[in-house]
């Protein structure tokens, strides 16, 4: 596990409340971090290629989020230089009525990357901590065993070879609002709008309680969470990246030797 001040420091308790979501760390701005968050890029786009030619290892990256907290943002530029065959993107919604005949965990560890990848969960298994819980859509005598379930499901996970990065993108009420409101004035993002979306909204406390309660229980030294100031997107995006290429340049990763001599092979 990198040191970080975003990471959750596993066996303690954790408040939202207590962080910023408008720090910016270093930088006084977005120029000023405008470099440093190329430079990790180009990093993760060499390492990832590295990580795929290996197939030693898996990376999965969990994203949550408060409605417009920019997780979708995250994907589209933190991952925007990534070689596409390395790289598998998984949105939950609502499950199936397949999936709602099994476990909680069956569609997700389908959807697992194998070694080589990296894949990235749109939203999770968290959900059933989350949504599930606010909505009373599962008793406490349920969800209220999941934090034990699922810490094991992601030990098992990383002890067969997967590295788990866990992001929650915290954002303020009022930056909410204002995304909210973007979506609904700008024609090219209105299609995001959801009336759920305020509904949600009004549980704002609620889902912040559930938040605390799984930042604090399932944040672990094999899978921890990272508490992401996402007010600010450009640095949303610099700490996700910076947490990422420190996390796979830890992995002391190489290019795979050839299967065979290739000293004496000519291409005419």
């Amino acid at each position: 596990m990198i040191d970080s001040p975003y990471c959750v420091k596993p066996g303690t308790t954790f408040n939202l409340d207590d962080v910023s979501s408008s720090d910016t760390g270093d930088f006084s701005d977005k120029k000023d971090a405008l470099a440093a968050i190329e430079k990790n890029l180009e990093h993760l786009r060499e390492l990832q290629a590295v990580f795929y030619a290996s197939g030693r290892k898996a990376l999965l990256v969990v994203l949550q989020a408060m409605d417009a907290g920019g997780k979708d943002g995250v994907v589209s530029h933190v991952f925007s230089g990534v070689n596409p065959q390395g790289c598998i993107v998984h949105s939950f919604k609502v499950p199936t009525e397949l999936e709602s005949r099994h476990d909680y965990l069956w569609r997700i560890h389908a959807a697992a990357p194998p070694r080589g990848m990296i894949g990235i969960f749109n939203r999770s298994h968290y959900e059933s901590l989350l949504v599930e819980r606010v909505e009373d859509l599962t008793p406490k005598s349920v969800w209220s065993e999941r934090f034990d379930s699922i810490n094991a499901f992601e030990k098992m996970l990383t002890d067969e070879g997967t590295v788990i990065l866990k992001f929650h993108l915290n954002i303020s009420r009022d930056e909410q609002k204002k995304r909210l409101k973007a979506r609904l004035d700008q024609p090219d993002s209105r299609w995001k709008f959801s009336a759920g979306d305020v509904k949600e909204r009004r549980k704002w406390n609620d889902y912040r309680a559930a938040y605390n309660d799984l930042l604090s229980r399932c944040s672990t030294t094999h899978a921890p969470w990272f508490v992401v100031p996402s007010d600010h997107k450009w640095f949303r995006n610099w700490v996700v990246s910076d947490t990422i290429v420190r996390t796979m340049k830890k992995l002391d990763l190489k290019y795979p030797k050839p299967k065979e001599d290739l000293s004496k092979i000519k291409v005419d």
